[in-house]
């Protein structure tokens, strides 16, 4: 396998105080490159410095990725990596929680992008957009995350025949990563264990280097070899795929594995015929 090199490169990178982020800003600067994080909080202590910056607010990204962009001298690889997920059943209709999911994993991905496109162009460079297995493999009770996460990648694709002449344009995208992002969905008595499987971080990380790095910049990228199987599947037998994920929801449902959760009660109920439990 060909070792990512990333000397000299100029790299930011979303969502940089959270576990992905770190190990990426981490990653980057071990390769040599010159590294800026944006997040919420700015933080100047650790090896790389993160700049203050919601990125569900139009005002401030403009500000910030022209902060760092100065501080960096220019600007030739961005990774959007900032994601949030949490319960959001479809047949409920989208409330605080769903809007947030797509302000942060789509509308805020696309402001950062907008405001790091100059700089791209003149440089050449790359996005790199961190989307999900969800993206093309729904999983129930999760719509909003799933939804959002498909959306990033048809931005992808605009993005890509727009500017695609000059700036390379991939997706790259994990399945599940121990990580805070599931606390609020397990909270919710919604997790998914079971429902899908936890790869290592390393493995992400890996993926998104290869993406951000290599000569021509790939279209779409598994994180394994597993997920490359399931994004074909999912893309060319969909009804394959859906079979699937019904058979291990309904395994899931039998188990218990979601009684007492309220956002799931529509599903318990249809599945055993007792609303909130198993019959």
């Amino acid at each position: 396998m060909r070792t990512p090199t990333a000397a000299g490169r100029r790299v930011i990178v979303t969502g940089a105080s959270g576990t992905f982020g770190r190990e990426l800003c981490r990653r980057f600067a071990g390769l040599g490159a010159n590294v800026v994080g944006l997040d919420l909080v700015a933080d100047e202590s650790g090896p790389f410095p993160v700049l203050a910056c919601d990125i569900t607010d139009d005002d401030a990204v403009g500000p910030a990725v022209a902060a760092a962009v100065e501080r960096l001298g220019g600007l030739d690889i961005l990774v959007n990596n900032a994601g949030v997920g949490g319960p959001a059943p479809a047949e409920r209709e989208p409330g605080r929680e769903a809007r947030r999911q797509f302000e942060v994993n789509l509308f805020g991905a696309w402001r950062v992008t907008a405001a790091c496109v100059p700089a791209l162009v003149a440089s050449r460079g790359r996005v790199v957009m961190v989307s999900s297995r969800m993206a093309v493999l729904q999983l129930p009770l999760a719509a909003a995350y799933g939804a959002s996460k498909r959306a990033l990648v048809a931005y992808a694709d605009a993005l890509r025949h727009e500017i695609g002449t000059h700036v390379g344009v991939s997706c790259v995208y994990p399945s599940m990563v121990r990580s805070p992002i599931h606390d609020s969905t397990a909270r919710a008595g919604l997790s998914l264990e079971g429902m899908s499987s936890y790869e290592p971080l390393d493995g992400v990380v890996d993926a998104i280097l290869r993406a951000a790095t290599a000569a021509r910049a790939p279209r779409d990228v598994a994180t394994t070899r597993r997920g490359a199987v399931e994004l074909w599947l999912a893309r060319h037998l969909p009804s394959v795929t859906d079979r699937i994920v019904a058979r291990t929801l309904a395994g899931r449902v039998g188990a218990g594995a979601f009684e007492g959760a309220e956002p799931a009660s529509g599903v318990v109920a249809r599945h055993t015929g007792v609303r909130g439990g198993r019959s």
